[in-house]
């Protein structure tokens, strides 16, 4: 795109945004309303709210007839459409494809999800993800003719430069709106770092995969080459438990998919951990948490976590850490077990290392369940947008379309 295309559409959507923004904060309004609360010229905003209401992202709700003195036209009153998508945000996860659709608002309007066998092709995920995005708009009514733009999380260290290729152009084919692809955990780590007002969060995953992510000074860290917070990979500071570890007490811990041996995906993903406990699902695991056998092993994988959060709040100093995922849903006590061996690693101050005043992190349990990755997409979206630029996108990545 030439520059006086991409600088043009730059500024008309920063117009288009201020619109939708004043319409979220105030509701219905009249064009000449929001036009004296944007700034906007006449025949800009005319511009920008037929663009808008063409796309359906804003209806005429009503006129102003009830309330108007005189014998004038009656003036359309603008609002935005709830039910039309705004913001679309897919987790291609390992074992399930996840889809958030979010308003003009917004707010999160529709959630659904797919679930696929585990070692279910890259390719095939994408089908999924596609087919659960169809039936948004058959079966839910969502309109996604507006949408300003699709985020799209993918499993595995990133980047992976097949896998992104794969997935943008099949999502370019679907959708004519821009679309960022990052890794779903780093996605999960700005979704969580949204619900609290620390500026510094560091986020680790315990799922299928162990991942992480990093938010620094409110903002999401991709590193040089998209594998920053990939804590899954870190060496854990125990032996590993599961198929491939050795029984010697000096056993450097099974093998990883990583090519190495004794990563803290071998003790802490939710595979191993199953095994290592003699269960065989998350509900099991949740029912049986507290029988001494079963705990002993969690307690060993929280030590784990715990071990390698350490080393990194003693790089990184963050104010908050997150741990989440569906091993910390079944058994929230990992938690418990990470945050004593966190605190008892810190050295700035003294104090339990469980509040902001203590000389260490915080450390807590995730708030949100098994679409955070889908949401923290849609919430990179929002950070993409020209009022909220503050996401960070690694070397060589690609948002499909320029803004």
């Amino acid at each position: 795109m030439p520059v006086t295309g991409g600088v043009h559409a730059l500024v008309r959507r920063a117009h288009e945004e201020r619109v939708l923004a004043i319409l979220r904060e105030h509701g219905t309004l009249s064009r000449a309303q929001i036009a004296a609360r944007s700034g906007l010229s006449r025949t800009t905003l005319s511009e920008i709210t037929g663009e808008l209401l063409g796309r359906g992202a804003i209806v005429v709700a009503t006129t102003d007839a009830r309330h108007r003195a005189g014998s004038g036209r009656p003036a359309e009153l603008l609002a935005l459409d709830p039910r039309s998508g705004q913001f679309l945000g897919l987790d291609l996860g390992h074992t399930r494809v996840r889809a958030v659709v979010a308003d003009a608002a917004h707010e999160i309007i529709a959630s659904v999800v797919a679930v696929h066998p585990a070692r279910t092709s890259l390719a095939a995920r994408i089908r999924v993800a596609l087919s659960l995005v169809d039936c948004l708009g058959r079966e839910q009514g969502i309109g996604l003719s507006a949408l300003q733009g699709v985020g799209v999380g993918v499993t595995g260290p990133y980047p992976v430069d097949e896998s992104r290729a794969a997935v943008l152009a099949a999502f370019q084919e679907h959708f004519t709106a821009p679309i960022l692809v990052d890794n779903n955990t780093r996605f999960a780590a700005l979704a969580e770092a949204g619900m609290t007002d620390a500026r510094d969060v560091l986020y680790l995953r315990l799922a299928d995969g162990v991942g992480g992510g990093l938010v620094v000074g409110g903002r999401l860290v991709a590193g040089a080459r998209g594998g920053a917070g990939e804590f899954g990979h870190v060496r854990a500071g125990i032996p590993s438990f599961g198929p491939g570890a050795g029984a010697d007490a000096g056993d450097v811990g099974a093998d990883c998919r990583c090519g190495k041996r004794g990563c803290l995906e071998t003790v802490a993903a939710v595979g191993p951990a199953l095994v290592a406990a003699g269960v065989t699902d998350l509900a099991e695991l949740a029912a049986r948490r507290h029988e001494p056998e079963v705990a002993a092993v969690m307690a060993r994988i929280g030590v784990a976590v715990g071990q390698v959060a350490a080393a990194a709040a003693l790089i990184l100093d963050p104010e908050l850490i997150v741990i989440g995922g569906p091993l910390i849903r079944a058994v929230p006590e990992i938690v418990d077990r990470a945050a004593e061996v966190i605190a008892g690693e810190r050295i700035f101050g003294s104090g339990s290392g469980s509040g902001s005043g203590s000389g260490g992190p915080e450390v807590r349990a995730a708030r949100l369940g098994d679409d955070d990755g889908a949401r923290g997409a849609v919430a990179a979206l929002f950070r993409q947008s020209p009022l909220l630029a503050d996401y960070s996108v690694p070397h060589g990545m690609t948002t499909g379309r320029s803004y």
